[in-house]
């Protein structure tokens, strides 16, 4: 972004998240690590049971002065930042308010030049997703992770004026099914049709049933495809315990209610073995084989992937969702099609 934008996305952006909510502070688990990091403008570094600012040695737990921000490793965030000794190694924690917290993600998650609707609906999204799991992560001494492990947390690296627009605009709503907020799950694109919870994750919820998408047709992941030797594709399979050798055969025997691969069977010169679509997903690299919805094919002595959409599929496709945007869909149209069954409340503490 270009230096003479900045001042007017700092004013649009402390205009937007001005008077947070009390009592709707996160907790984000920034980064681990077990060696010194730079926090505030200070080095620390853990020492025996406790810490060490500075040379300076304190206890367990540190937290930054000032109000902020903070640059904590690479990132600058608002709120306040802690560290604290954990294990062998340190915790780096910020504690932000809710809608902050809303700004810093949505920006990391999402293109900022789309739709106005589709940055609205992702909005109620993130903010949703982030109650859902502040209620269930207590015991873990913080509500989300910055990364992909919860949603792409970016702090102020993630704010512009479309963002702060879109969190103002739906300020403190967010989805619920029986009076309390949902598991808000989203993904980049479904590949024409979104998966269950119950066949991904293997819990039924009712607003997380397999529905429909049109018009990701745009999304540069519509149509991917990605080859593998025979001992290239044997090397990945090593971390799932599967010692086939030079693998010869890959057949899908079983897919999901929505077409997504459920069983593999490999077979290769050292035997034969079975794995489940995401695990197989998983060892080859999500960002490589894009989902589980993909086709094998065998191109010479080569394996080949042939697949649509991005993602785990459950819930939200963004893609599908800048497609209702573009032909007219408000943001509460789109939250209704992809969570069936919930409601849109506003939610003060």
């Amino acid at each position: 972004m270009a230096g003479g934008s900045r001042p007017l996305v700092a004013a649009v952006v402390a205009l937007a998240l001005a008077h947070p909510a009390a009592g709707q502070d996160l907790r984000v688990l920034l980064f681990e690590t077990r060696g010194a990091t730079q926090v505030a403008g200070a080095r620390v570094a853990p020492d025996g049971n406790g810490l060490r600012i500075d040379g300076r040695r304190v206890g367990k737990r540190w937290v930054a002065p000032g109000p902020g921000p903070h640059r904590a490793g690479s990132q600058w965030v608002r709120g306040s930042v802690a560290v604290e000794r954990r294990g062998a190694g340190l915790r780096v924690i910020n504690r932000v308010p809710l809608e902050t917290y809303v700004a810093g993600t949505l920006g990391s998650e999402i293109y900022s030049a789309w739709n106005p609707d589709t940055l609205r609906a992702q909005a109620v999204v993130t903010r949703t997703y982030a109650l859902y799991q502040r209620a269930r992560n207590n015991a873990a001494g913080f509500d989300l992770e910055a990364d992909t492990s919860s949603q792409v947390y970016g702090g102020m690296r993630a704010e512009n004026p479309a963002v702060a627009r879109a969190v103002a605009d739906t300020r403190s709503e967010v989805l619920t099914f029986d009076g309390q907020p949902i598991l808000a799950a989203f993904h980049s694109a479904s590949g024409g049709r979104t998966a269950s919870a119950e066949e991904v994750w293997g819990e039924a919820l009712p607003y997380l049933r397999s529905v429909d998408v049109e018009g990701e047709e745009d999304s540069p992941d519509t149509y991917w495809r990605v080859r593998y030797s025979r001992t290239q594709l044997a090397r990945a399979l090593d971390p799932l315990g599967l010692s086939l050798g030079s693998v010869r055969d890959v057949r899908v025997t079983a897919r999901t209610g929505s077409g997504r691969v459920e069983r593999v069977v490999l077979t290769g010169t050292g035997g034969s073995g079975h794995v489940n679509g995401r695990a197989l997903r998983s060892a080859l690299g999500d960002s490589v084989v894009r989902s589980t919805l993909f086709e094998v094919r065998r191109i010479g002595d080569d394996i080949v992937f042939v697949g649509s959409g991005h993602g785990h599929g459950v819930g939200m496709s963004q893609w599908g969702a800048q497609a209702m945007a573009e032909r007219g869909a408000d943001y509460r149209q789109i939250l209704a099609a992809f969570f069936p069954g919930t409601r849109l409340e506003r939610r003060t503490p």
